[in-house]
């Protein structure tokens, strides 16, 4: 298999976080995508609790509220890597976000996939993903709200995830592609 990487990048719109680009698609037209230039990488983490719970994050994203799509999103920790500390690695980012998103320190961390694309056709963007292994639900600091963003956390046990994630659902909630991506490796795994 032949890999294409396109080098006549523009950036059209730039901000510390994100930039509107530009390249040419093989039939010469322009394509315009997102990219982040202080990250990268993201990492997501399931957090499986006493094998037996999965702690997950409801979040307020502003572009699903600005579209009118939906208020809230199912989540589980996640965060950049290399945003604040160029030098990070993957696994450094996974405990720190486990830790800043869950209050949670894992018994043992499990990189199950790491090149994962959300939405190759907008974002630039690829993630790892994880799951982290914990023994007990033991907090060992407050976690934050990243910003106000996560609004709530729950616990659901992994017999219920699909009624639980369907009926969320049925309120009104919005799944995101990289939880479900997680819950598919956790389904190979049990």
């Amino acid at each position: 298999m032949k890999v294409y990487f396109m080098a006549n990048n523009k950036i059209l719109y730039d901000s510390k976080f994100l930039q509107l680009k530009s390249t040419k698609a093989k039939n010469g037209h322009d394509w315009f995508y997102a990219h982040r230039p202080n990250a990268k990488n993201v990492v997501v983490i399931l957090p499986i609790i006493k094998n037996s719970q999965i702690l997950f994050t409801i979040e307020e994203r502003p572009p699903l509220g600005a579209e009118k799509i939906g208020k809230y999103s199912i989540a589980i920790p996640a965060g950049l890597v290399g945003d604040v500390r160029k030098d990070e690695s993957v696994e450094d980012a996974i405990k720190t976000e486990l830790l800043e998103e869950a209050g949670l320190i894992a018994d043992k961390i499990e990189i199950v996939a790491d090149k994962v694309a959300s939405s190759p056709g907008c974002v630039s963007e690829i993630c790892t993903i994880a799951i982290a292994y914990i023994s007990e639900y033991n907090q060992v600091a407050e976690p934050l709200s990243d910003g106000g963003i996560i609004i709530d956390r729950e616990l659901v046990s992994i017999d219920n995830i699909y009624s639980w994630l369907k009926q969320k659902e049925q309120d009104g909630y919005i799944l995101t592609g990289q939880t479900l991506a997680a819950l598919f490796y956790l389904q190979e795994r049990t």
